[in-house]
């Protein structure tokens, strides 16, 4: 078998503009907490800060508020203050947020698949049955 000069193979521009674009990406979703919170919004269309909090559940209010400042950041949430007594504020995705459900709804099914390939071939006792990421 005769080994591949590595000189050969080289990433073309576009190679190099599509690796970019996913890490983009994967720099938006990645963490422990942001699929999270943008499915929820997502499901919930308009939530509290504290309603929020109870449903991505095991977050702390200083982490949410850090990961709802990203988001709104990168422009998939908006941030909306009630003028209520108390104040209230409220969050939602933005448009642009939401063409990011089709990605997570990818990414859950391809994880529930994967989920069940590779548990297939351990023993029964093993396996559960895996939770529904419904977006």
């Amino acid at each position: 078998m005769s080994q591949k000069n590595p000189d050969e193979f080289r990433f073309t521009p576009h190679c190099h503009e599509q690796l970019r674009a996913i890490y983009d990406t994967l720099d938006l979703v990645s963490g422990k907490w942001r699929i999270a919170v943008i499915s929820s919004l997502n499901f919930l269309g308009e939530s509290r800060f504290g309603e929020l909090q109870r449903i991505v559940d095991g977050i702390g209010a200083k982490m949410l508020s850090q990961v709802l400042k990203e988001l709104e950041d990168n422009e998939l949430v908006i941030r909306t203050v009630h003028d209520t007594k108390p104040v209230t504020v409220s969050y939602r995705l933005t448009d642009y947020g939401r063409t990011l459900e089709k990605i997570i709804e990818e990414m859950a099914s391809w994880g529930l698949n994967h989920r069940r390939r590779i548990l297939s071939d351990r023993p029964q006792k093993a396996i559960t049955e895996p939770e529904t990421l419904s977006v």
